[in-house]
Parts: structure tokens; C-alpha cells; sequence
């Protein structure tokens, strides 16, 4: 039987569990961040917890794609923070 919680990392393409991934997400209000608990409301996006799919994303604009939003420098900073300080806390944890 297949796993049922699977997702598809937009940076790289590997399918993984949702628990190993990061998912982005667009808020209402439109505002693009890292959601931590994995269930904010909003538009959802998943990133595998490697710096590189992060930065594939970005040069493929795959992350624009899937969160149909445009995403300016400051918000890729931002988001680059957030991705990289759970990441950490996540490793930090197993």
C-alpha cells in the first residue's frame, strides 16, 4: 500500500514523505513564508530540507509556479532565513 502523505519536493522533483519536507506557504494576505507546523492557511509548497532545492527552486521559479505569486528579492531573503533556521532546528532535533 502506498505511503498516503506524499508530496513532491518543487525545487529537485523527488517525491518524499510530507513530514520530511518544508512547506511554503502564501497567506491570504499574500505574504510568502516558512510554515513551520505544516498547516497554515494559504496556497502550500514543498521543499525538500536542502539549501540546494531552495535555490533550484528559485532559478526555476518553480516555487512562483506552484504558489502562483511573484516573489521579490527581500521576500527570498526572508524566506531563505526562515527555510535555513528550521532547517537547523530540525537537524538539531534528530
Amino acid at each position: 500500500m502506498a505511503e498516503k502523505r506524499q508530496r513532491t519536493c518543487v525545487g529537485c522533483g523527488s517525491t518524499r514523505r510530507k513530514q520530511d519536507l518544508v512547506r511554503i506557504v502564501r497567506a491570504p494576505d499574500g505574504s510568502v513564508s516558512v510554515d513551520a507546523g505544516g498547516r497554515a492557511p494559504g496556497r502550500g509548497a514543498y521543499l525538500c530540507r536542502d539549501r540546494a532545492c531552495l535555490e533550484a527552486a528559485r532559478r526555476g521559479r518553480g516555487l512562483e509556479r506552484a504558489l502562483r505569486v511573484g516573489i521579490d528579492e527581500g521576500a527570498w531573503m526572508r524566506l531563505g532565513q526562515e527555510f535555513d533556521m528550521l532547517c537547523a532546528r530540525h537537524s538539531d532535533v534528530q
